[in-house]
């Protein structure tokens, strides 16, 4: 800013020298005022140094590609991805399925059976139970349609003691149901009948021997009238003794073997293969 004061000074002394046009000394004019001095122009700001590019908004941060080299122990490698055109793991074989078929125990099959439960015609009624076990297994074209061992369950649908003069005990027996492996199925058997043993021959010598002690007697307390008067009253005292017994009751014990067959079909379900 000095320069310019000094270079403004010098240039107005040189024009007030060229404008007189002589040597001589000019009369001593008031000095004129002292030239305000121009304003000053404004410095220039001193060079600043180029300001720093304002940083640029940062891009939306792109995923890294994936890189070849192995990841860092801290984070698991993502599996690979199954490639779309690959074959699918071949499916293990389904187990084969079975297969059953009805098989059928006809009727007239013979069973042969164990008593469990005794029984007799003296202590039974109409509708007691009765148990039994199967002694053989029943076995249809190689199947076995009721094991050994099977439980029959039955009751008594007859039964007779014998009369006082005459006839014999009769018990009659059924089985209706089999039980296998705890479950029970309808299995419908041919009635069993049993009868006691006749006592007739018994009962006659009873009666004859009687009506003989009779005549004995009679002979010897009125001769012949007394004889059959006798054998008339030894005869009564016989019968008297017939009609105070009764025949024999029928008694099967425990473990008693029964033989029947079967009345109705008796079908299962077996599994073939």
């Amino acid at each position: 800013m000095t320069k310019h004061l000094m270079s403004a000074v010098l240039i107005s002394t040189a024009l007030a020298v060229g404008c007189g046009g002589s040597n001589q000394t000019p009369p001593n004019p008031e000095p004129a005022p002292a030239a305000a001095p121009a304003p000053a122009e404004p410095a220039p700001a001193p060079e600043a140094p180029p300001a720093a590019p304002a940083p640029a908004a940062p891009a939306p941060r792109q995923p890294a590609p994936r890189s070849s080299q192995a990841p860092s122990a801290s984070r698991p490698a993502p599996s690979a991805p199954v490639a779309s055109n690959a074959a699918p793991a071949p499916r293990a074989p389904e187990p084969p399925k079975p297969v059953f078929r009805d098989v059928t125990a006809a009727v007239g099959t013979a069973l042969s059976l164990s008593l469990v439960t005794p029984i007799s015609t003296e202590t039974a009624k109409v509708e007691t139970p009765v148990t039994a076990r199967l002694r053989q297994p029943i076995v249809v074209d190689g199947f076995t349609v009721v094991p050994a061992g099977a439980t029959l369950h039955g009751d008594v649908t007859e039964v007779d003691r014998a009369g006082r003069v005459r006839g014999r005990s009769r018990l009659v027996i059924r089985f209706s149901e089999v039980m296998v492996n705890g479950q029970r199925d309808p299995f419908r058997t041919n009635a069993l009948t049993f009868e006691g043993e006749a006592t007739k021959g018994e009962d006659a010598t009873k009666v004859g021997g009687g009506a003989g002690i009779g005549a004995v007697i009679g002979g010897i307390v009125g001769g012949k009238s007394g004889a059959a008067k006798g054998a008339a009253i030894g005869g009564a005292a016989g019968a008297g003794t017939v009609l105070a017994t009764r025949g024999r009751d029928v008694e099967l014990a425990e473990g008693a073997e029964l033989n029947t067959s079967l009345a109705s079909p008796y079908s299962v379900r077996v599994e073939v293969r």
